[in-house]
């Protein structure tokens, strides 16, 4: 008996130094758990639907990523109120690495449209600017314009002449040909479609005589003969077509709207995660494939740090916020 209690007794001490020593050792260091990431499969939150251009620059640059990491990266488009549902979602996941969202310039946009439930700048980690490109501005060839210059003469000289048409109210198209507007001197005469389609449509047909369109969708029909274009929206030509004029350079200093994707996580990311992160999509950024596959939708590879990124969507949310405020755009 006197053994069987002294056993009893030995077993129970053994036991209470086996918990205080887990107690005193914790859970294995964040760093460590951040080092071995990832371990599983990660989520891509998208939020526009599929096939959209950031469905498509989710799959090409993700899934080559996931590749390099050994794990699946699986895309999910949640979209819905122009995309601040999806984002939504992927800013209120757990900060550990194993949810991201894709984001574009709406991203930018929706502050000054919507009453969102999350702070845009600092309710997120940034991780990289993924792609960049411009608009072109195109026109009818019906209308007496080949410059833009001789545009803006004639939108100041007879605006009801030129219908300038967009995507969507609110849609960053149209910011962005308020923008030009603006800078411009002339008061914009916007007609505002439900989706890019039957906005360059329309265009095309000459119900519309002026349009702020993505080279993927657009470029085709220049080329066609069946619009004219005047400019590119960014600060340099594109190697695709190097004759088109920068707005800057056409007649409006200062002015740029670059189209762009890139990549975020949640507020309090591991730093480790969001740099790892960092370099694996730079590397897919730096192969050739990539590059090419991203052409096809209009865009070029962007890269860069976190931190410019974090600062690149600060400034534009101001640029939008004053476009907006100064235009009175109210989202439909």
């Amino acid at each position: 008996m006197n053994a069987d209690r002294r056993f009893r007794r030995s077993m129970a001490r053994a036991v209470a130094i086996t918990i205080a020593l887990a107690y005193l050792a914790g859970p294995a260091p964040a760093s460590a758990q951040d080092a071995a990431w990832p371990t599983r499969n990660v989520s891509v939150i998208v939020p526009l639907g599929a096939g959209s251009a950031s469905d498509i620059i989710a799959r090409v640059v993700m899934e080559q990523v996931g590749r390099q990491l050994g794990q699946t990266f699986v895309i999910e488009n949640r979209p819905g109120a122009g995309g601040t549902i999806g984002v939504e979602v992927g800013l209120k996941a757990p900060p550990d690495g194993y949810t991201l969202t894709l984001i574009s310039n709406s991203y930018t946009v929706n502050p000054s449209l919507y009453k969102l439930r999350f702070d845009p700048v600092a309710d997120m980690t940034p991780v990289i600017q993924i792609s960049q490109g411009p608009y072109i501005i195109v026109v009818h060839p019906s209308l007496a314009v080949r410059s833009l210059s001789e545009l803006i003469g004639l939108a100041k000289a007879k605006p009801e002449s030129i219908n300038f048409a967009s995507s969507g109210q609110g849609s960053v198209g149209h910011l962005a040909t308020e923008l030009f507007a603006a800078m411009a001197g002339f008061k914009l005469n916007h007609v505002p479609y439900r989706g890019t389609g039957p906005a360059l449509s329309d265009t095309i047909g000459g119900q519309t005589n002026a349009l702020f369109g993505s080279v993927s969708t657009t470029l085709p029909h220049v080329r066609s003969g069946r619009l004219r274009a005047l400019a590119v929206t960014t600060s340099r030509r594109i190697p695709a077509e190097p004759e088109i004029p920068t707005v800057a350079e056409a007649g409006v200093p200062g002015y740029e709207t670059v189209l762009w994707h890139g990549l975020i996580g949640p507020k309090g990311m591991p730093k480790p995660i969001a740099e790892r992160l960092n370099a694996e999509v730079s590397k897919v950024l730096n192969l050739k494939d990539t590059a090419d596959q991203l052409q096809n939708d209009g865009v070029s590879p962007a890269g860069g740090r976190p931190e410019e990124f974090r600062e690149a969507i600060r400034k534009e949310i101001e640029t939008w916020r004053k476009v907006v405020s100064d235009a009175g755009i109210k989202a439909e």
